[in-house]
């Protein structure tokens, strides 16, 4: 007869010590996470003003005693052509790409659309010019293309780069912040809903 062995159960000590874990981590985690995107949002509100003003399109992120510990970095928005009126779109290209104008029969009414196909050479092709225009291979002539419009298709963003080892620091960026996070440099200053309370 084989003898069965079964696994013993954790100390109950053992499993509370992990949920307590998971609990406080959890509720620290909400904390850090509502912090982050109200940080996050002011930084980029305060990055695209002075951008605006001066141009500039990285700034530093220092530690209270001067240290540096990475940079945020201005990334463009994209802009992209876009079909803003349908009518005036669809009316050009049938009068002048009348190939690329279809007209359908459905039940109890008759369809029109341009093709998808050219319709996306059309807005590429006006979205590298960087102006509603497209060029006809096949007699050179340059359209103005009615219905288009060069607008906004990307926010500019902003990427928080840490800084790495170098000759002048063997601790990353991130290292450094969890290490005045220790000596109790920044919990005040970044995240007083955990900050320890002062006697």
């Amino acid at each position: 007869m084989t003898e069965q062995t079964t696994d013993a159960p954790a100390p109950a000590a053992e499993i509370r010590d992990a949920v307590t874990r998971q609990a406080a981590l959890g509720a620290l985690l909400e904390e850090v996470k509502t912090a982050y995107a109200a940080a996050r949002a002011e930084a980029h509100a305060l990055l695209e003003e002075q951008y605006r003003a001066t141009g500039t399109a990285k700034v530093d992120a220092l530690l209270p005693d001067g240290t540096k510990v990475g940079s945020v970095s201005r990334r463009g928005g994209e802009r992209a052509a876009q079909v803003t009126d349908d009518e005036a779109f669809m009316s050009w290209v049938r009068d002048t790409f009348p190939s690329e104008f279809v007209v359908e029969m459905i039940p109890m009414r008759l369809e029109t659309r341009v093709q998808p196909a050219f319709a996306a050479r059309v807005l590429a092709e006006a979205t590298a010019a960087g102006a509603a225009q497209y060029v006809d291979t096949t007699s050179g002539v340059v359209h103005t293309v009615p219905g288009v419009e060069i607008r906004p298709s990307r926010a500019a963003t902003h990427q928080m780069t840490y800084t790495r080892t170098s000759k002048a620091s063997a601790l990353t960026g991130r290292e450094l912040v969890a290490r005045a996070w220790r000596q109790g440099q920044l919990a005040a200053r970044v995240l007083p809903a955990l900050a320890p309370e002062q006697p």
